[in-house]
């Protein structure tokens, strides 16, 4: 599966309201450790892929969710499970650490 970019618009219905867990990354594109993590989140995506899906949101377009959820640095990774954060992060995380708490 792949990771999809979405926007403020689209949070409440991918993430909120998804029937599986979701990793979400505040992220932006000139981001030194945010790129670190792309390829991690891409393996991530498809170890997951039917149990559980990643998204990122761009901090720099979306400041109004990236505020809401007091990201203060970047790449900031929340698991969402029924609408509700069961996990965060801040900094790059290792990809053992994230599937674990999507599956736990």
């Amino acid at each position: 599966m792949a990771i999809s970019s979405i926007t403020s618009a689209q949070f409440q219905q991918e993430v909120l309201n998804s029937p599986i867990p979701v990793l979400v990354e505040f992220y932006a594109t000139w981001c030194g450790p945010c790129k670190i993590m792309a390829p991690v989140l891409d393996e991530i995506a498809q170890a997951v892929a039917g149990k559980a899906k990643v998204v990122k949101i761009d901090v720099d377009q979306e400041q109004k969710i990236a505020g809401r959820y007091r990201v203060m640095s970047i790449p900031t990774m929340f698991v969402f499970k029924e609408g509700a954060v069961t996990a965060q992060w801040r900094g790059v995380q290792s990809k053992e650490t994230l599937i674990q708490a999507l599956t736990a």
